[in-house]
């Protein structure tokens, strides 16, 4: 959420920014200026009334000691009608506040000035590249891998649950853990701290990180106790600290946490989607920093290069987009996405995207820090896959194959398998 004070400074930038995040309508920006206007005028009248009827009531203490009664009694009646206009404005400044503020969860973040400005995918500029993938023509697809060795079974997961909802068996089961411990552990030796989060939150934790009112169609929602499961990590751990003032010599706050994630929205079929690449539950390893604004886009590069690493690491060839306006979403400032190649799909992937946020999501959740003895001001938050696993495993699984239909095991991970083929 942008700060009020900063769209009536900044107006123009507002707009623009809406229009290159993809939306055609700036009204909103004048309408929430104008409810902002109301309120304050009500604010304002409220104030007056409320000082004037503390003179009144002055003015009565002073007439009744004088024996004045009738004089008092007249301004009486005249401070019980201020009374009762005094409770409508303070209605009204609340539905005003109300408003206004609905109106600020609708407007999305300001891109950083680095930000290619763009409409779609095709104006990402790619940021890296690393590795060279092997395309030897024995290669499978690793819907094909799986399927021959019984390790995604669809099938069950569709009698159980429904499309999206596989079971892993055996060996991909153990390579999943295995990343999963992997790469909690790297998380540690860089300095983040290993948080278990909640798997559902509630409608607070979810519209502090920007989930709503814009992604509510992507979560599964629990309507008997007000819940929805996550789409990721971000959601509880960024919230962690909700409503809390951190000291400075805290900062910055760095948590690593493994959880499934569930997404409605992850439901689209056909050739493009086949095998692990699109699920309605999936498990990823998310990142997340609350750091000091002054430290917050070195801290972004910090962590786009952690992500990487674990891909040089598991020796698998990735690329690195800076995402464009219109390819960011509505709650970054700026954003790296890095895909993995798909052999089977013939396509990157994404596996990881590395987002600063700015004020944007600690605003919503009264997120601050105290600067100094007077001046607390509110924190920056960032967060990252560090990293989504269905496409990492079907990246392994692909790239390790041997002509006999044999996996093995990255280096990295043998010590968390125990073994040189799954």
């Amino acid at each position: 959420m942008l700060d009020i004070n900063f769209i009536k400074e900044n107006r123009e930038l507002v707009e623009k920014a809406i229009i290159n995040k993809g939306e055609k309508d700036t009204s909103v920006v004048e309408k929430v200026l104008s409810v902002d206007e109301d309120w304050r005028s009500k604010v304002h009248e409220g104030d007056l009334l409320r000082s004037e009827s503390n003179t009144k009531a002055k003015e009565i203490g002073k007439l009744m000691g004088q024996g004045k009664k009738e004089e008092a009694q007249e301004i009486i009646k005249k401070t019980s009608q201020m009374k009762e206009r005094i409770k409508e404005i303070e209605e009204e400044v609340k539905e005003l506040r109300e408003k206004r503020d609905d109106m600020l969860l609708r407007i999305p973040n300001i891109p950083h000035p680095s930000v290619p400005v763009g409409a779609t995918e095709d104006d990402n500029e790619t940021f890296k590249t690393w590795g060279q993938p092997n395309e030897n023509d024995w290669r499978k697809p690793h819907w094909e891998l799986t399927e021959r060795h019984g390790w995604v079974d669809f099938e069950r997961g569709v009698k159980v649950t429904g499309a999206g909802f596989p079971f892993y068996v055996g060996g991909v089961a153990q390579l999943q853990r295995a990343l999963i411990n992997y790469f909690i552990n790297e998380a540690g030796k860089a300095g983040y701290t290993e948080l278990q989060a909640p798997y559902f939150v509630n409608e607070d934790s979810a519209r502090g990180t920007g989930q709503i009112p814009d992604k509510e169609d992507m979560m599964y929602v629990i309507p008997r106790d007000e819940f929805f499961t996550i789409p990721t990590a971000e959601v509880p751990v960024t919230n962690f600290h909700r409503d809390e003032i951190i000291e400075l010599k805290e900062l910055p706050l760095k948590y690593v946490c493994h959880t499934p994630c569930w997404r409605r929205e992850a439901g689209s079929y056909g050739k493009d989607v086949r095998g692990l690449n699109r699920l309605h539950q999936f498990d990823k390893v998310e990142l997340v920093k609350i750091v000091n604004p002054e430290d917050s886009y070195d801290e972004l590069e910090s962590l786009r290069e952690h992500a990487e690493k674990l891909l040089e690491a598991l020796e698998l060839p990735y690329r690195t987009l800076l995402m464009c306006t219109g390819d960011m979403g509505f709650t970054q400032s700026k954003k790296y996405d890095i895909e993995v190649w798909s052999l089977g799909q013939q396509r990157w992937l994404e596996v990881s995207s590395c987002s600063n946020f700015e004020s944007f999501q600690a605003r919503r959740m009264q997120l601050r820090y105290r600067k100094d003895e007077k001046e607390i001001e509110t924190l920056h938050t960032l967060n990252g896959s560090g990293l989504a696993l269905p496409r990492v495993v079907s990246a392994i699984l692909e790239a390790y194959q041997e002509e006999n239909g044999k996996v093995r095991v990255p280096e990295v991970l043998k010590p968390f398998i125990g073994r040189d083929y799954l």
